[in-house]
C-alpha cells in the first residue's frame, strides 16, 4: 500500500515532464496559418515554428525547427535568460565620482572623476541625483578637469548596423560604453508661436549649439511630425545642430535623435546638470582611469538586473541588451578572451553545455538582434525557452516579456481576440525578419513554450501569420 502510494506520488510530480514525450507530433502548418502566408505572398518555406505544451496536453508542432535563421530582437531572450543565471537577478551596476584633490570652503582643488561601471540604465534623473550628492556634500566648484574613466568594459570592434541605410542618429543604433548616459538620446522639442520657430533640446548638452533656420508656415492642420529635419556638423569646439524645415503657426512635435560620441554627450550632459545645480568645473573635459589614492565622494547604483531585463525584453531596447551582454563578458572574461563580446559568447556557450543544451546553430554577436550575423533554430530557443520554464528565475524572466494586447511591443496586436494578457511574447523585427518567442497559455490553461521565426526578402504582412500562430495555441481543440 505505502509502496503504491509512493509510486503514484512520484508519477505525478513527473506528469508535467512527460506530457510532452507522450503526445503526438504536428509537422505541418494549419489551414490558417497557410492562408495567412498565402494571402501575403509568403513561402512556408521561409517560416520556422516550434510550440510545445509545458504543463498539460496538446500536440507538439515542429516546422522547419533545424534550420539556421536570424532571430532578429528574440535573441534578446538568449542574453537576458542567461544574465538572471550567470549574474544573478539582484546584480547591480555602479557609477562613481572620485577626486585627486581636497575639499575646502566649496571647492574642489582637483580633477573630478566620473567611472562608469557599465549601467544599461544610467539616465537623467539617476545622473542628477548623484550629482546633488556632490553638492550635499559640500562641493561647488571644480578647479581641475572633468576626467572621464570608460574603461570598464573591453568593447569589441563591431560593424556598424544600419538596416536601411538610412540616419545614424537614430537612438536604436547607440552602441554599448562603459559610461553610457541617458542611453546617448536627446528629446528635440519645435514649435512655432507669434510667428517664431522654437527649438529646444533635452537634456540641454553644452557642447551642442542650435542652429535654427526653421521656417514658419501659416496656421494649417498640424501633422503628427512637421516637416523638420536636423543636421548635426561637428567642429572643432563641439556640434552644430542645423535644425531646417518648415512648422505650421500653432503646431509643435517632438522626435529622439542620438549626438555626439558617448564621452562628448556624457561631458555635455555632466556639465548642463552641474551648472544647473549653481556648480562650475573650471577644467577641461578628457578620458582617463582613477588613480589608486583618488578618493571616492559620491556613488549611485542601478535597479537591479530584474527590473533591467523588463526594459530590455518590454521594449525590445538594443543598446541596453548590449550593456547587459558585455556585462555578462566581464564578469567572466579571462586573458584569453579579445574583447568581453568573446568572453561573453564563451560563457554562455558554457552555460548552455552545463544546462545539455547543444546549439550548433546559435552564433551571438552582441546579443541584441541588431545584427545580420546572429543566428539559431527555433529548436535552440524553445529548449532554451523550456529551460527557462524550470529556472528558479521563470518569474522574473517571464514577466520581463510584453503581455498580448496589453503592453510593449505586443501591445497593439491580437486585441479583441479573447487573447488578452494570455500571453508573454518577445518580438523581432528586421527588414527581413519576423519573430515571436516565449510563453502562451491556451484556453484550458496549459502553457506553451513557441517559437516562430520567418526569415523571407519580403516579410511584409507575416505579423498576420505569426499571430495566427498565437491564436491557433489559444484556440486548441477540447
Amino acid at each position: 500500500m505505502i509502496k503504491s502510494f509512493r509510486s503514484i506520488a512520484i508519477a505525478s510530480l513527473l506528469l508535467p515532464l512527460a506530457l510532452p514525450l507522450h503526445a503526438a507530433t504536428v509537422t505541418t502548418l494549419s489551414p490558417k496559418i497557410q492562408q495567412a502566408l498565402t494571402a501575403n505572398k509568403i513561402s512556408p518555406a521561409s517560416l520556422s515554428l516550434m510550440a510545445v505544451p509545458l504543463n498539460g496536453p496538446g500536440n507538439t508542432v515542429i516546422y522547419n525547427a533545424d534550420v539556421s535563421v536570424n532571430p532578429a530582437s528574440t535573441m534578446k531572450l538568449v542574453t537576458t535568460y542567461a544574465a538572471l543565471e550567470l549574474l544573478g537577478p539582484t546584480h547591480q551596476w555602479r557609477t562613481e565620482f572620485y577626486t585627486d584633490g581636497q575639499l575646502k570652503n566649496g571647492v574642489l582643488n582637483g580633477n573630478l572623476y566620473l567611472k562608469g561601471g557599465g549601467d544599461p540604465k544610467l539616465n537623467m534623473e539617476k545622473l542628477w541625483l548623484l550629482m546633488r550628492d556632490l553638492r550635499a556634500n559640500g562641493v561647488q566648484q571644480i578647479t581641475g578637469d572633468l576626467i572621464l574613466d570608460r574603461t570598464h568594459f573591453n568593447l569589441p570592434q563591431l560593424p556598424v548596423f544600419n538596416d536601411d541605410g538610412g540616419d545614424q542618429n537614430k537612438p536604436f543604433l547607440v552602441g554599448p560604453d562603459s559610461l553610457m548616459v541617458n542611453l546617448k538620446a536627446v528629446r528635440m522639442i519645435v514649435r512655432a508661436e507669434g510667428g517664431k520657430s522654437i527649438v529646444q533640446m533635452d537634456p540641454p548638452l553644452t557642447n551642442v549649439r542650435i542652429d535654427n533656420q526653421l521656417r514658419v508656415g501659416p496656421a494649417a492642420k498640424c501633422p503628427a511630425w512637421p516637416d523638420v529635419r536636423f543636421n548635426p556638423v561637428t567642429q572643432f569646439d563641439g556640434t552644430s545642430l542645423v535644425v531646417t524645415g518648415k512648422i505650421a503657426e500653432g503646431c509643435s512635435g517632438q522626435s529622439y535623435l542620438s549626438l555626439l560620441d558617448h564621452a562628448g554627450y556624457t561631458a555635455g550632459a555632466v556639465r548642463a546638470i552641474w551648472k544647473e545645480l549653481g556648480g562650475s568645473i573650471m577644467g577641461a573635459d578628457r578620458s582617463g582611469e582613477v588613480p589608486g589614492k583618488a578618493t571616492l565622494i559620491a556613488r549611485a547604483y542601478s535597479p537591479d538586473l530584474a527590473e533591467i531585463i523588463r526594459d530590455i525584453n518590454k521594449y525590445s531596447n538594443n543598446t541596453m541588451a548590449r550593456q547587459l551582454f558585455l556585462s555578462i563578458g566581464e564578469k567572466f572574461r579571462d586573458k584569453a578572451d579579445a574583447d568581453d563580446s568573446k568572453a561573453a559568447q564563451r560563457a554562455i556557450r558554457s552555460w548552455l553545455a552545463r544546462k545539455n543544451i547543444t546549439a550548433p546553430h546559435l552564433v551571438i554577436e552582441n546579443g541584441s538582434g541588431l545584427s545580420r550575423d546572429e543566428r539559431v533554430s527555433v529548436r535552440e530557443m524553445n529548449t532554451m525557452l523550456q529551460a527557462a520554464w524550470q529556472s528558479p528565475y521563470a518569474a522574473e524572466f517571464i514577466s520581463s516579456l510584453p503581455l498580448v494586447a496589453m503592453d510593449g511591443t505586443m501591445r497593439k496586436r491580437l486585441r479583441k481576440t479573447g487573447m488578452e494578457g494570455q500571453a508573454h511574447i518577445k518580438t523581432g523585427t528586421l527588414n527581413n525578419v519576423r519573430a515571436i518567442a516565449g510563453f502562451s497559455r491556451d484556453a484550458k490553461g496549459t502553457t506553451w513554450a513557441v517559437v516562430a521565426i520567418l526569415n523571407d526578402p519580403k516579410p511584409w504582412g507575416a505579423s498576420a501569420a505569426l499571430d495566427q500562430i498565437l491564436l491557433d495555441i489559444y484556440r486548441q481543440p477540447r
